[in-house]
């Protein structure tokens, strides 16, 4: 498994892999995607073989981006790098995909001087493995908000890097 940039040739398979988690995620079509990937910091893919196993989209402070988790993130931290999602295909699932696009991420912020990681985790209805696998990086809860069209409730979670660039 290799992860790389992604590019315009994953993006049919980055949709259905959206379409796939959609019950923890905002639907994507095309031209979302697009508008995601043009103001996207890290948008990258584990596969191999040109098959999309897992993608992950993060955005740094200061993005027009329209989330309501953003810009509760935007409006109380002056420099981060949001993950506004990752998605693995279910039969990689448990695999340590996830783990491998996190820790690249991780590597990424602190590269690029983010300080601070953010993400949301649906709380209610609960998402407990996305819970339990945020809490092994050393996420933690900063606060709660209802979210989406349908109001669901999700954490607010940060995790605090230690960086070797500038804040």
């Amino acid at each position: 498994m290799q992860i790389r940039d992604a590019v315009e040739s994953d993006f049919a398979q980055v949709l259905q892999l959206n379409r796939e988690s959609e019950h923890f995620l905002s639907p994507l079509d095309l031209p979302r995607l697009r508008w995601l990937n043009h103001m996207a910091a890290y948008h990258r893919v584990l596969g191999s073989g040109g098959q999309v196993d897992a993608f992950l989209i993060a955005l740094r402070e200061g993005c027009a981006y329209d989330s309501v988790n953003y810009r509760w993130f935007a409006q109380r931290y002056p420099c981060f790098l949001y993950i506004d999602r990752i998605v693995v295909a279910a039969q990689r699932q448990g695999n340590g995909a996830g783990r491998h696009l996190y820790t690249d991420l991780v590597g990424f912020a602190r590269a690029g001087g983010a300080g601070l990681v953010t993400c949301e985790i649906d709380a209610d209805p609960p998402n407990e493995p996305s819970r339990r696998f945020h809490a092994t990086f050393g996420f933690k809860e900063v606060g709660s908000q209802l979210a989406g069209a349908s109001q669901k409730r999700v954490s607010l979670q940060t995790l605090v890097l230690q960086t070797s660039g500038a804040v």
